[in-house]
């Protein structure tokens, strides 16, 4: 099931269900409980990020080609940093590129984000995708400079400002996508293919990567984490490609869909 978030014309916010005919009807009940299908056809006046994520992790250098590109070791355990939940951006909305702390060196970063269904802790890696509720696209969104020059050592400042981190456009269930190391993701900056690579090429797969995060740490529901990027990013290409305001950057993953988001400055 693809299931997407939105704004009714009455200013609701609700779920729904998308139809083979792209049309979509509403849900009644909780996600990430008990829900139904209704007949109602969905009412969608704005499309938003499939959740509101209570937490929002991310895992660094988990390609393969991409530590290479980067020059880094490959890690012994994946890599972890936390994005703000006020880095979320819906579908269509702009990444704003930050100027009262500026950053002139902003990344695009394509990435399989899973999205966790039920509370868990200490969960194994042959149980981890019992967890799952299910996979959208998302933009690791970068600030090259704040992150390896002026953040103390530490990438969040550099990855967590206001929408620096675009989710969407849907929510697809994880039985549609049993195996997501199967799935191809792209980037595409103004329609030019910039990253184009697989997910199989994941140093820590997506049932590592969650049996990790829930050590001894409680996800909640509707928990994201972001896996990682392969390789093919701005700062890696010579000479480096940065977002500038009027670009257009678009994340596609096979069987989820494009998430397309305008690049403006802030204001």
């Amino acid at each position: 099931m693809k299931i997407i978030r939105y704004r009714d014309q009455h200013g609701a916010i609700r779920y729904g269900a998308q139809q083979a005919d792209g049309m979509a009807r509403q849900i009644i009940g909780d996600i990430f409980g008990a829900f139904e299908v209704s007949q109602e056809k969905a009412d969608v006046k704005k499309l938003l990020a499939p959740v509101v994520p209570p937490s929002l992790f991310c895992i660094g250098l988990n390609y393969r080609r991409h530590a290479e590109e980067s020059r880094a070791k490959i890690p012994e355990f994946p890599v972890v940093f936390l994005k703000a939940v006020t880095a979320v951006q819906n579908p269509g909305d702009p990444i704003v590129l930050p100027r009262h702390l500026r950053s002139d060196e902003v990344d695009y970063e394509a990435e399989l984000a899973v999205i966790i269904g039920k509370r868990c802790k200490n969960v194994s890696k042959d149980e981890a995708l019992d967890c799952v509720l299910g996979y959208t696209c998302a933009n690791d969104v970068s600030a090259r400079d704040w992150q390896g020059k002026w953040g103390g050592s530490q990438w969040c400042r550099g990855k967590t400002f206001d929408t620096f981190a675009p989710l969407g456009p849907c929510l697809v269930s994880k039985d549609e996508i049993p195996d997501p190391a199967a799935l191809k993701i792209r980037a595409l900056l103004n329609g030019q293919v910039l990253q184009d690579w697989r997910c199989d090429d994941m140093i820590f797969d997506v049932p590592s990567v969650i049996a990790f995060l829930s050590g001894s740490t409680t996800l909640l529901p509707g928990t994201v984490i972001l896996t990682g990027t392969p390789h093919g990013v701005g700062f890696a290409r010579k000479p480096p490609v940065w977002l500038k305001p009027g670009d257009a950057i678009t994340i596609e993953i096979d069987r989820i869909g494009a998430l397309a988001n305008p690049v403006v400055e802030e204001g």
